[in-house]
């Protein structure tokens, strides 16, 4: 069993930055995929930016240039930085990593961007 648990979330202005973060219960050295998805009110879960199998990373067209997905494997942490945020980007930012095979997900941290 693997456990994910986000933090960072919050409220913020249009054109701010925030930093979520993604803790896991165990070593990630060796997890290859994992991403951070989010799901708006009303709308389908989809995937904001994640790392692939080939060490590469990628994104949604809609965030491409504003967030940055990045990890630090000692901490076991994977981090999103979201830059000039807008308030298309509000929704529940959950976490996700595939682990032989099977996918798990954090419980969701609520981001909200408005004035």
């Amino acid at each position: 069993q693997v456990q994910l648990v986000e933090s960072g979330g919050g409220l913020v202005h249009p054109g701010g930055s925030l930093t979520l973060s993604c803790a896991a219960s165990i070593s990630i050295f060796s997890i290859y995929t994992m991403g951070w998805y989010r799901q708006a009110p009303g709308k389908q879960r989809e995937l904001v930016a994640g790392f692939t199998r080939g060490g590469g990373t990628n994104y949604a067209d809609s965030v491409k240039g504003r967030f940055t997905i990045s990890r630090d494997n000692g901490k076991n942490t994977v981090y999103l930085q979201m830059n000039s945020v807008k308030p298309e980007d509000t929704a529940v930012y959950y976490c996700n990593a595939v682990v032989g095979l099977m996918p798990f997900w954090g419980q969701g941290t609520q981001v909200i961007v408005s004035s």
